[in-house]
């Protein structure tokens, strides 16, 4: 006799209210374990693995790709009477993550209470958020195409009790790791399918270029588009970037922002940066001008501590933090992100070079977690990538100060009353004034780019 459980959409332990769902990695008819990952959400602030609580089979997906759905909200039904279920195990199913997993499925905490005509089950574990009440899902709108797969078949007791229920689209079974949400929905515009494309991009991924230049080369299309550059396109706002846009309009309007230029000769700079790349410590360690601008800084705040606050406007005080969690802006596909390296001032130079690199490169892979996104200080925005010479940076929510490094390039400039050529950039603090005024800020800045115009100077006030 069937036994069906049904798993609701949990808390990985951010506040969490809502998630949009962005793959599944199991259909009806799999066979599922406890632990095993069956889907990938995104919240606001990252992408998530979610593992299953039980052991079983699964019968129906409650809900399909690009929806946006509420905290225990019912997701998947899993038919347990073949095998035991998380119940009868002694472990939390997140267990079951690997140790990077482990800060977006956080501790098991709450019961799941059975409904009133079903004897009380054995207690057993689920992960936090499993208990909320149940909600509503809501659906971004989308074109609908001339022609749609039929998806796969629903459970016959499942179709009894949702007649209407959602159908899974054969995209579901496409793993994140070929082509992101956005390209999916690019390639089901133009007609493309993605299992017959070879991806240019990270890992082997598909990118918007490799879709577009397989739509040009004669694939079928839908009917409401004539060409790739004629197309209209709608792009839902969610996850990431829905989560940006409402941090930036908050901090725009909340913080009183005011921002400070200095121009600086880094041409010592970028000769000790060349210099560090030939030592053998670093000889695995992605070594770049943004290395010595983040030293400068941290140097700076320990000057300055009150440039690595935050202001409670419910408690009315300044917060000044013990140590510097150090953000680093990164444009991802998925939108702006700030992942940020803890204690940064406490890292030796090696080390710090190290954690640069790594938190970039998870970040711009879509990887980070939300404990790398969490707890930020001061922030980095490296603009010079772009051939951007400044700007004028908006605060990260609860940080007091922002630093824009611009691009670095050659300039006259006078050295002991001689012109000559010099590489030289643009340095912009965007600070909080209500926590930081000119003159601290001015202080600041200038510190910053005293050690980017002579190294020296941070190794005598580090």
């Amino acid at each position: 006799m069937s036994e069906l459980k049904e798993f609701r959409l949990p808390d990985v332990g951010e506040g969490l209210t809502e998630a949009d769902i962005v793959a599944w990695h199991v259909q009806p008819g799999d066979q599922v374990k406890d632990g095993q990952i069956i889907i990938e959400i995104e919240t606001a602030k990252a992408v998530v693995e979610l593992p299953s609580p039980y052991n079983g089979t699964v019968v129906s997906l409650l809900v399909e790709p690009g929806q946006t759905v509420d905290v225990g909200v019912p997701i998947i039904t899993v038919d347990i009477s073949g095998g035991s279920s998380a119940a009868s195990g002694t472990r939390a199913p997140t267990e079951a993550l690997a140790s990077s997993d482990r800060a977006q499925a956080l501790a098991v905490a709450e019961m799941v209470p059975p409904a009133a005509s079903e004897p009380a089950p054995e207690r057993h574990s689920v992960l936090v958020g499993y208990g909320v009440k149940t909600a509503a899902t809501t659906r971004r709108p989308r074109k609908p195409p001339v022609s749609e797969p039929e998806g796969p078949k629903v459970h016959p007791e499942r179709r009894q009790e949702r007649p209407e229920g959602p159908k899974v689209h054969p995209e579901a079974s496409e793993r994140r790791s070929i082509a992101k949400p956005p390209v999916r929905k690019l390639a089901k515009d133009l007609g493309v399918s993605l299992s017959g494309l070879n991806g240019s991009g990270p890992e082997g991924s598909i990118t918007r270029e490799d879709v577009q230049r397989a739509a040009a080369g004669g694939s079928t299309r839908t009917a409401s588009f004539t060409s790739a550059s004629s197309a209209e396109e709608r792009i839902p706002v969610r996850g990431v970037r829905k989560h940006m846009a409402a941090a930036m309009v908050s901090s725009a309007f909340s913080a009183p922002h005011v921002t400070e230029f200095l121009q600086v000769d880094v041409s010592e700079t970028m000769a000790a940066v060349q210099r560090v790349r030939e030592l053998p410590e670093y000889a695995d360690v992605k070594v770049s001008p943004l290395l010595f601008v983040a030293k400068a800084l941290l140097v700076a705040a320990a000057r300055h501590p009150l440039i690595n606050s935050s202001w409670n406007e419910a408690a009315q005080e300044i917060v000044v933090h013990g140590q510097v969690n150090l953000g680093i802006a990164v444009a991802a596909e998925r939108g702006l992100l700030v992942p940020n390296v803890k204690d940064a001032g406490a890292l030796p130079l090696p080390r710090l070079a190290l954690a640069l690199q790594e938190l970039t490169e998870t970040a711009r892979a879509g990887k980070a977690t939300p404990a790398d996104l969490a707890g930020g200080t001061v922030t980095i925005t490296n603009v010079g990538v772009f051939g951007v010479d400044a700007g004028t940076p908006i605060l990260t929510p609860g940080e007091a100060a922002i630093l824009a490094f611009g691009q670095v390039k050659d300039a006259p400039w006078v050295v002991s009353g001689q012109l000559a050529v010099r590489k030289i950039c643009t340095l912009s603090l965007s600070f909080d004034h209500r926590i930081v005024d000119g003159e601290l800020g001015s202080a600041v800045l200038r510190d910053v780019g005293a050690m980017l115009e002579d190294p020296v100077r941070t190794l005598a006030w580090a």
